[in-house]
């Protein structure tokens, strides 16, 4: 396995070695004695798995708090553009992004830190999305990211119709409303 980090620290491409046959192909999707030596040392709790069609766009997502998951992302049918917004409190790097495509056909993998909201416009229809996270799904501790905040800059893919959308997605506040709503609940916390 190649891994790479990325200009945005924490985040590391994985390229993994694939072994092609007559049969089809093998390769190691993870290995922990690998990953840790990479410097990924994530006891990872769930796997998760999504189809979507071509202009899907699900994000930004994260969780907070002792919730936050690191995710490790790829694509095992189809294509996606995967983004990775940095939220960490004090990171040189913070509101800054990583994009990159992710698919079946290159097979790379992405290291995403606890800290960051991630989400991804699905290129082709029947794009199946699978990663694995740190810490367990927890509603009480889900936010989100507008994923069309100006501010992040943040270059979708032009797909030439209009991206399909859960109503969550739509509504989630800026970066910079969700900053403004948090630091209100942190001065009165009996209002939050």
């Amino acid at each position: 396995m190649k891994f790479t980090r990325l200009e945005i620290p924490g985040v590391i491409l994985i390229e993994p070695r694939v072994f092609p046959d007559l049969r089809g192909f093998f390769y190691e999707s993870w290995r922990e004695d690998r990953f840790r030596d990479a410097g990924i040392d994530v006891a990872f709790v769930q796997d998760n798995h999504s189809r979507s069609q071509k202009g899907v766009l699900r994000g930004l997502h994260f969780q907070t708090g002792q919730d936050a998951q690191a995710k490790l992302v790829r694509v095992t049918r189809g294509r996606v553009y995967d983004v990775a917004v940095d939220l960490r409190p004090g990171s040189s790097s913070f509101g800054r992004h990583i994009g990159l495509e992710l698919s079946e056909a290159n097979r790379r993998m992405l290291f995403v830190p606890a800290g960051f909201a991630h989400g991804f416009c699905v290129l082709e229809d029947d794009s199946e999305f699978a990663y694995r996270v740190s810490r367990f799904y927890a509603p009480k501790s889900e936010g989100g990211i507008l994923w069309s905040d100006p501010e992040l800059e943040i270059a979708w893919p032009r797909l030439g119709m209009d991206y399909i959308l859960s109503e969550k997605d739509r509504h989630y506040p800026t970066l910079r409303e969700y900053l403004k709503s948090t630091e209100h609940k942190a001065q009165n916390p009996a209002k939050a």
